[in-house]
């Protein structure tokens, strides 16, 4: 169900990815848009545990399958399908956009593997930072402007949610609380739409936690988190919805 990013070896949105730094982009400016590119196709983006509460209005949160599963935010059930922005990249309905792609296209990252401090980089690629007339610039002569520690603020306060969420999902690992996930949509044809290939908190074991971890975790804002999660995905059939009246719902295969 999840779009895989273009460049295996680069997250989801780069193409590029270089150190900012005053010497190499003295001149360039960065510059805003009512456009979301980048989010055109992309049926599931990266979510931190903190944004739960505002995202779980608008999409169904799951996680992905596998090892070191992430939360993420459906905005599409099939992949290359985003309901939510149009080919020119409009959002085209009042929506929350996760922090990893408000970010885009800044990010903090190691230089090198062995490297203790992140640094703050750039996908050279987009035309939302570069040289030109338009935009804040990125650097008063040796210094970052206020455009850029902002940005830099940002993207270090998304690295501190990105911790919150390791030890969110090492919780429910602990515990063992996901299971894979499965979503069916009936769409009164007789032949439901089924959709595999991720994991969700498997609600029978969280019955069964124990009285005084539940408690730890209501005091800690963990639960309200977790059923975030699970009232979330009543909105799969909305999503599936939008798809159709777009024309872009799966195909129904003829009768045998």
């Amino acid at each position: 169900m999840a779009t895989a990013p273009q460049n295996p070896a680069l997250p989801l949105f780069y193409k590029d990815l270089v150190p900012l730094n005053s010497q190499q982009h003295a001149s360039w400016k960065t510059r805003s848009t009512d456009k979301a590119t980048w989010l055109v196709g992309v049926n599931s983006v990266p979510l931190t545990v903190e944004e739960f509460p505002q995202a779980q209005r608008n999409f169904p949160i799951i996680f992905t399958a596998g090892e070191n599963p992430v939360p993420l935010v459906l905005m599409g059930m099939n992949e290359g399908v985003n309901v939510y922005v149009d080919e020119d990249g409009t959002v085209n309905t009042p929506v929350y956009v996760p922090a990893y792609a408000r970010r885009y296209p800044f990010m903090l990252a190691r230089l090198r593997p062995d490297a203790e401090e992140l640094s703050l980089c750039i996908d050279p690629t987009s035309d939302l930072v570069g040289e030109g007339e338009d935009g804040q610039a990125l650097f008063d002569g040796t210094e970052p402007t206020e455009a850029t520690t902002n940005m830099l603020k940002f993207c270090e306060n998304f690295e501190i949610a990105g911790t919150k969420t390791a030890n969110f999902m090492a919780e429910l690992a602990k515990h063992n609380l996901l299971m894979d996930g499965e979503l069916n949509i009936d769409i009164g044809t007789g032949q439901p739409f089924t959709y595999r290939g991720f994991q969700m908190v498997d609600e029978t074991k969280l019955r069964e936690v124990r009285g005084d971890v539940l408690r730890q975790w209501n005091q800690n804002g963990m639960l309200p988190l977790i059923y975030a999660h699970l009232f979330s995905l009543d909105l799969v059939r909305e999503i599936f919805g939008r798809q159709v009246s777009q024309g872009k719902g799966p195909q129904v295969l003829p009768s045998a």
